[in-house]
């Protein structure tokens, strides 16, 4: 890959929620792409896994662990990580999720909806997943006068879907604070993106999506139906798009965007 505008040789990428299916894709593509990445997360077994998975395909990687939703935490893990790097010039920040409380079942009461499930919603997607790694690793970043912030949002803080409301919220908040420091930071060598997946099973959403035997749940085969393609996205088809936003050469003028990879479901309407 000499030469490539692809090229991520010599690059530092910090994948936080690495240890995800979808974060931990994230991570093999930029290595994949010659990046040295480091897995941040809290579960040592699943962020070793990805590591191992990274160094059989050949790639450079190390896990960190860290609390997306402690300042502390963060810190340190940047501290420990530039300890044994030098630099990080790359983060993706794809810690996040759903609860169930937050959660509206058809037919429930959205004034019902506890403050303790909203919040937590908005602090683990929000508040960890955005706006603390950014206020970490953008100082970092900003000192470099060098770096390339990739936020995972979610097609859901596009449109607003039913029953995952706080969700959905939480995740418009990502795209407009990206926005916000895209503009906040252009002068000074930091790009901010998004990415905002459609519908990619994992562990989190699985029983939404699918029934035991396999089958398509009644909300997944509406999910399904609207979408153009016709199927759900694989935590692979991801990788084009992380690897063109932590290019500092394809993507230079790139900042600000929010990048969408939904098979068509936010271009469907009726």
């Amino acid at each position: 890959m000499a030469n490539s505008l692809f090229d991520l040789t010599g690059e530092t990428a910090v994948v936080l929620g690495g240890t995800g299916v979808l974060g931990g894709g994230m991570a093999s593509a930029l290595a994949s792409a010659g990046a040295k990445v480091v897995v941040v997360g809290r579960s040592e077994d699943r962020g070793l896994a990805r590591v191992r998975e990274i160094e059989q395909a050949g790639g450079q990687a190390l896990f960190q662990s860290a609390d997306a939703l402690d300042m502390a935490s963060l810190t340190a893990a940047r501290d420990a990580i530039l300890a044994k790097t030098g630099s990080v010039s790359i983060l993706v920040a794809a810690a996040g999720g759903n609860r169930p409380d937050a959660t509206l079942p058809p037919g429930s009461d959205f004034c019902k909806l506890s403050r303790e499930a909203w919040n937590g919603v908005f602090d683990l997607n929000l508040v960890g997943g955005s706006l603390l790694p950014s206020q970490v690793f953008g100082e970092t970043m900003l000192a470099q006068k060098k770096g390339s912030i990739i936020n995972i949002a979610s097609m859901a803080g596009m449109i607003p879907l039913s029953r995952v409301v706080a969700y959905s919220a939480a995740k418009a908040a990502v795209i407009n604070l990206t926005k916000f420091l895209a503009r906040e930071w252009a002068t000074r060598g930091v790009r901010v993106n998004a990415i905002s997946p459609g519908f990619f099973p994992a562990e989190q959403n699985k029983a939404l999506l699918f029934k035991e035997d396999g089958s398509y749940t009644e909300r997944g085969a509406q999910i399904i139906g609207h979408t153009p393609m016709a199927r759900f996205g694989s935590a692979e088809e991801l990788a084009g798009a992380v690897i063109w936003l932590a290019s500092h050469r394809a993507s230079s003028f790139v900042t600000g965007q929010n990048i969408v990879v939904d098979g068509g479901f936010s271009s469907t309407t009726i």
